[in-house]
């Protein structure tokens, strides 16, 4: 299980967590190494696989790995500045690793897109080094596993080991096993993250992180509601949230009742059109999924009466709490999973934190997210054109849409129900095993051959 739940909500930017920020952390992690090693390094190598190579370009991966490469990091890079120095790469030819050692990098020819994978994982990714001979210096293979993670491959090309998890007060390994603990200590889930969480750091540092995530999806937010346009990448489609707010502003003056259903759609269609404009976003716990959280959230918000940056805190430790589970015994990786994986977990965090800030018991935080991915089970990944548009921006608004009825649902129950989370996570697990390839971020099945992309 990953040690915080601060690693599940990273800051990065768009289009995509597993293709976007994690090709970014590699990348940064090679440069740094080759830049303090001996200077017999004359040029770099980049090699993308499986959903890596097949939809990368559409989902910003070979600017990602310049970026990277460059040593920006995807939680401060300034996407302006990024953009300028990627031209120059791409115009020079080269490539200061970590900002320091310039070597030969020519994206066009230097980075290979495969569409075969690795056999460890679909998103696989090898870096090379070569001296002026065109001997190889140094290389690593790494898998982006989803959500920004990155792990580098065992020596014999493996997935390393789960690390083990880190040592807490109230440790859990199932959802059964967090619902005993919180009934054992007399306490809710989000009371009970807070105290695994600062076993480690002091609270005043976790609270702080947690409200900086806060922060990010409400700059998020606003930026998607008040930028007009087009989004790139040849689709031609339009940003909505704009004038999706202009609507329900106009309405609230004439003194129309406000429905948060609407709001709650706004809110998603802001931060995915964001994400797919290749901007600032919150990972929650991917980027293809980064608005159905912030979305509950910021409905939350709004519509409470009383409501704090106190119950962002909780909402969020909640929904950690979940997606921390989803991460270790399934995936939230499209490439593993398929859309089950990302906007399903989104779903299921988004409402158990909503079902513990409106006052759910341990137990029907569980059955929150239990519907919240039971009726996400078996949703493709298919972007139409390799581009995190169509139809995942919509899915995100329609997911926010059923996990405020998955938290509502579970409220109006005492917290008994016939399917437990644990069992749907293995469902997810074994229906993402199941799926074909064509339906897993590779872009070779459902809508994206079956729309024409341009």
């Amino acid at each position: 299980m990953s040690p915080s739940v601060l690693d599940l909500y990273s800051i990065g930017i768009g289009p995509s967590s597993s293709h976007t920020v994690g090709p970014m952390r590699a990348a940064v992690e090679f440069a740094r190494e080759v830049a303090d090693s001996p200077g017999r390094v004359e040029q770099v190598r980049v090699e993308l696989f499986g959903s890596l190579g097949a939809t990368g370009p559409g989902h910003g991966t070979p600017n990602a790995v310049v970026l990277g490469l460059l040593g920006h990091d995807p939680a401060r890079v300034d996407t302006d500045v990024g953009r300028r120095a990627i031209d120059r790469v791409r115009s020079e030819r080269r490539v200061a690793l970590a900002g320091t050692a310039d070597v030969a990098f020519d994206p066009a020819t230097d980075m290979v897109l495969h569409r075969h994978a690795l056999a460890a994982h679909p998103n696989g990714m090898r870096f090379a080094a070569v001296d002026g001979a065109g001997r190889l210096v140094r290389t690593r293979v790494f898998y982006s596993v989803g959500g920004g993670f990155v792990v580098e491959a065992a020596e014999d090309g493996s997935l390393p080991p789960e690390p083990e998890p880190a040592p807490a007060p109230h440790p859990f390994d199932t959802a059964a096993e967090l619902v005993a603990q919180c009934k054992a200590q007399r306490v809710g889930v989000a009371e009970l993250m807070l105290r695994n969480e600062t076993a480690s750091r002091p609270r005043a540092d976790v609270e702080a992180g947690l409200r900086t995530v806060w922060a990010a999806m409400q700059e998020c937010v606003r930026r998607g509601m008040t930028t007009d346009g087009t989004l790139p990448g040849g689709l031609e489609v339009r940003r909505r949230a704009p004038g999706l707010l202009r609507s329900l502003t106009d309405r609230e003056r004439t003194g129309a009742t406000a429905d948060r259903i609407d709001w709650a759609a706004l809110f998603a269609l802001a931060v995915n059109e964001e994400n797919a404009a290749g901007g600032r976003v919150v990972t929650a716990p991917t980027n293809g999924a980064a608005g159905i959280i912030p979305a509950v959230l910021h409905t939350y918000m709004r519509f409470t009466p009383g409501a704090s940056d106190a119950d962002a805190v909780r909402f969020l430790l909640a929904g950690g709490a979940i997606g921390l589970l989803v991460k270790r015994h399934a995936s939230i990786s499209g490439a593993e999973m398929g859309c089950q994986g990302e906007v399903g977990s989104a779903c299921a965090m988004a409402a158990a934190g909503l079902c513990e800030v409106l006052g759910g018991t341990p137990a029907q935080v569980e059955n929150a997210a239990e519907i919240g991915i039971e009726h996400n089970l078996g949703l493709t990944c298919d972007p139409v054109g390799g581009l995190v548009q169509i139809p995942c921006i919509e899915r995100n608004a329609v997911a926010a849409v059923k996990a405020i009825s998955a938290a509502q649902l579970a409220l109006h129950g005492d917290g008994s129900h016939r399917v437990s989370l644990d069992q749907v996570i293995a469902t997810l697990r074994q229906t993402g095993e199941d799926m074909r390839s064509e339906y897993k971020e590779t872009s070779r099945g459902g809508l994206a051959v079956n729309v024409v992309a341009c």
